[in-house]
């Protein structure tokens, strides 16, 4: 199945994208993709209840925005250095144990939604990422159980800003934090959508040249390991989203190093997890 969230920003409604592409609307099913429908077997009710109701839910027509494909989640947990190549092009040893930070809540937009250059930004880059969302409580999970904690896979651009990450001191999250640098979906894919999390091709493209081109089969630590990890030192709530982190190509890998511009057009994906634009724009004042 695949998890949709449609309509205006602020105003969306639940939908799932059928196997033909079609989507729909299934707010008729009378819960919207929070912490309570991921931890109560909410999927699967879904599942059940299309069965008698899909024909009976309206079509949303393509054109309409799609938005954040889940209600805000309690936290967004990202791994660091993920990739071997990655790490060697930012000049930082392959970690022993996996790097862990997070990422404000409030930097999630829709998969579409234009990226927003920070006030005072001159550094803003791109990461192609895996995401998972936790579909049951995990607290010190094994690595062996994992998988079973998991509700589905998205497409995540973990827009990052290096000097406020890198040069103003402190930890990563202010230069992944700021508005607009989470932009997540087209839509959340459930477990049986997708084969192997461990072997995805992922690719990002700037301005139509591609950036980025690798496969999760470079991961440091897989998603199962990533999963038991964090678990051992926070428990993870239903909906909540881990970011596998970015493989090489990024615009602080490059000799000289390259980052966003306003007028510039990100384009993105992974297999079997959809594709999206981003069109950067400068930051405005209000």
């Amino acid at each position: 199945m695949k998890l949709i969230r449609f309509g205006n920003k602020g105003a969306e409604k639940p939908g799932v994208e059928l196997a033909d592409g079609t989507r729909i609307d299934v707010s008729g099913f009378g819960q919207d993709y929070d912490e309570a429908f991921f931890g109560n077997q909410g999927i699967k009710q879904l599942e059940k209840w299309l069965i008698s109701h899909e024909n009976q839910c309206p079509i949303v027509p393509q054109n309409l925005r799609l938005g954040v494909p889940l209600v805000r989640p309690s936290k967004i947990v990202c791994v660091g250095l993920n990739y071997a190549k990655h790490a060697a092009e930012s000049g930082m040893e392959i970690p022993k144990e996996p790097v862990l930070f997070f990422k404000a809540t409030s930097s999630l937009t829709g998969p579409n939604d234009p990226i927003i250059i920070p006030k005072g930004s001159t550094k803003t880059d791109w990461e192609v990422e895996l995401a998972i969302v936790i579909g049951k409580k995990a607290s010190y999970v094994s690595v062996e159980n994992a998988i079973q904690h998991v509700a589905g896979y998205v497409l995540h651009n973990d827009v990052s800003e290096r000097e406020f990450q890198l040069e103003r001191s402190g930890q990563w999250v202010k230069g992944k934090s700021c508005d607009t640098f989470a932009p997540l979906g087209p839509f959340i894919a459930t477990p049986d959508e997708i084969d192997n999390p461990n072997n995805l091709r992922l690719w990002l493209k700037r301005n139509g040249k591609m950036m980025q081109d690798s496969a999760t089969n470079d991961f440091v630590f897989n998603v199962q390991e990533v999963i038991s990890y964090i678990s051992q030192f926070m428990t993870l709530l239903p909906g909540d989203i881990i970011s596998t982190g970015t493989p090489f190509g990024v615009g602080l890998g490059l000799t000289p190093p390259e980052y966003l511009q306003p007028g510039d057009i990100i384009e993105l994906g992974i297999e079997g997890l959809g594709s999206a634009t981003q069109n950067v724009m400068a930051y405005q004042e209000k």
